[in-house]
């Protein structure tokens, strides 16, 4: 994508068309990026926090907090995300809200722990799980636009680690390294995307534009 004027001109030449990038597009790309950075801290915190005190009533009760955090700003950020498949990102939403729900109902009928009851009960971890593919889909969109290297390296990462620990295939240990490295990517993807030029994240809007209508002209 390259600016078809210069650059007193935001007018940029899409595959079908030319187009520019309104105020509004670059606020979106702001909370998207923003929403990534809070999800990644809530995370990265919430695995700090678990491996240096480790599952004491305090810490599963800042734990509980901190995944509501990360849940929330997740949900902000597959808001304002740019994918140009509306379905993949109805998706995404959907699988985003399915575990958003299931957490609710963990927390408000499980006598336990949030935390305690997904670790141990498979079902619990499967709904919330839903949340997890969304974000996988961010890692997925991220690393195929973009050809960033944590991307690569987290797009597996998550669902291993599920999976892994859902199959009973992955020891405690494994389990802990593996968290650590994600917390790790985590931050990494989102430092990274707070840094890079606004226009690369909205993509080519032209493309956005014939999509929405070949939608009006399908019967």
């Amino acid at each position: 994508m390259t600016p078809a004027n210069s650059i007193e001109s935001p007018v940029y030449q899409g595959q079908f068309g030319e187009f520019s990038i309104t105020p509004s597009d670059r606020q979106s790309v702001i909370i998207y990026r923003s929403g990534l950075m809070v999800a990644a801290l809530s995370f990265a915190i919430a695995t700090v926090l678990l491996f240096w005190q480790g599952t004491t009533p305090p810490i599963l009760t800042s734990l509980s907090v901190l995944y509501a955090c990360f849940c929330l700003a997740l949900g902000v950020s597959l808001l304002t995300i740019h994918i140009y498949l509306k379905v993949l990102h109805r998706f995404l939403q959907v699988c985003w809200a399915i575990g958003a729900v299931t957490a609710l109902i963990v927390i408000f009928t499980r006598p336990e722990p949030f935390v305690v009851t997904v670790y141990h009960e498979a079902i619990a971890l499967v709904g919330i799980g839903f949340t997890f593919v969304a974000l996988t889909g961010i890692y997925f969109k991220e690393a195929f636009c973009f050809n960033r290297l944590e991307t690569k390296l987290l797009t597996p990462l998550v669902p291993l680690l599920i999976l892994g620990h859902l199959s009973g295939l992955l020891t405690p240990s494994i389990e802990q390294n593996l968290l650590a490295v994600l917390a790790i990517l985590f931050l990494v993807f989102a430092g990274r995307k707070a840094g890079q030029d606004i226009p690369s994240d909205i993509g080519d809007k032209s493309v956005f534009a014939y999509l929405k209508e070949q939608e009006k002209t399908q019967p």
